[in-house]
């Protein structure tokens, strides 16, 4: 791969100011994708009982490709919906399908490794005929939260000789550093995160993963260690929202609930410039694009003022630059 080639697109939810506005039409969306040139394609989570078919029509008008399609299943009750999500992007052609699988069965109890491992081969069987293949992502509230469960489904499908594929999002391992609370949650102490979730740390986790070749896909939305809960917007529990989203550019003065302190963005930097090297030096492997992942919603920027599409913009802007330098010559 040479500089100029890495794919860089957008989860189409981020392509709005804020969610104090009326949410842009999907027309409207695409549009601005189209007329930024900053994205080479779209990313979009499948929403129960919306059409489909106007993106469709949507592609071909602005040229602007969905090259990745995903969605949030639960087991036990949307192993069919799965399956016809995996032959839609099949069908569509995208780079891949992108699957968040949450951590609790439809009937409540915790699933196991062995649900995990079942739930993505009957999603590997159903995308067969056209080729497509899910991608796990690592996610909050999903079963790899706990991230040490990573290996463990990679080992159990090893023994069928399935390769596992995730997507990673650095946001959603760094921000719980330094945080006893969100790391117990992942079976981690404040000890072990400097260990498994620091980037400089050669046992950090996401290192592991892309060292095994499991990583597929890659979201990129900034996070701090730590950082400050979204004190305008509470989640399902009646918790403010997680952190797992901070500014890239200086938020407007009253825009964001908190002082804003750039140097903290250095971890995810430093984390961010670990894959695209991994990317660079890996030109066969399967980690070929990058996904900009600012969006509203309680534990990333819902509530707050300042301009989502904006910080995306910025993000692909800083993906290029730093995939530019390690292409410039010695």
């Amino acid at each position: 791969m040479n500089a100029g080639t890495l794919p860089i697109g957008i989860n189409i939810d981020g392509v709005l100011e804020h969610d104090g506005l009326p949410d842009p039409s999907p027309a409207e969306r695409f549009a601005w994708i189209a007329e930024s040139g900053a994205f080479d394609f779209i990313e979009k989570n499948l929403v129960v009982g919306e059409a489909f078919e106007p993106y469709l029509e949507l592609v071909e008008r602005h040229g602007v490709p969905i090259g990745v399609l995903g969605g949030i299943f639960t087991a036990g009750r949307d192993e069919p919906r799965a399956r016809d999500a995996i032959r839609l992007a099949g069908a569509l052609r995208t780079r891949l399908f992108n699957c968040q699988l949450f951590a609790r069965h439809a009937d409540g109890h915790s699933i196991d490794d062995g649900e995990v491992a079942e739930f993505y081969l009957r999603l590997l069987e159903a995308g067969a005929a056209s080729g497509m293949r899910p991608s796990l992502e690592v996610h909050v509230d999903m079963w790899n939260e706990d991230f040490g469960r990573v290996e463990q489904v990679a080992e159990r499908l090893a023994r069928t000789n399935t390769p596992l594929r995730i997507t990673l999002d650095l946001a959603h391992l760094l921000y719980k550093i330094g945080n006893a609370e969100e790391l117990a949650l992942s079976g981690l102490t404040l000890a072990e995160a400097e260990t498994r979730l620091r980037p400089e740390s050669p046992q950090a986790f996401f290192r592991q993963w892309l060292a095994e070749g499991w990583v597929v896909h890659a979201h990129a939305r900034a996070a701090v260690p730590n950082g400050p809960p979204n004190a305008w917007l509470r989640r399902g529990n009646d918790q403010p929202g997680r952190a797992i989203q901070y500014p890239m550019v200086e938020p407007p003065e009253g825009s964001f609930h908190s002082p804003w302190q750039p140097e903290r963005l250095a971890p995810w930097r430093q984390a961010m410039q670990q894959v695209l090297a991994h990317i660079a030096e890996h030109p066969e492997g399967e980690l070929q694009q990058v996904a900009c992942e600012f969006i509203p919603f309680a534990d990333c920027g819902g509530g707050a003022r300042y301009s989502i599409r904006g910080n995306n913009l910025a993000c692909a802007g800083w993906l290029r630059e730093q995939w530019q330098a390690l292409h410039a010559p010695a």
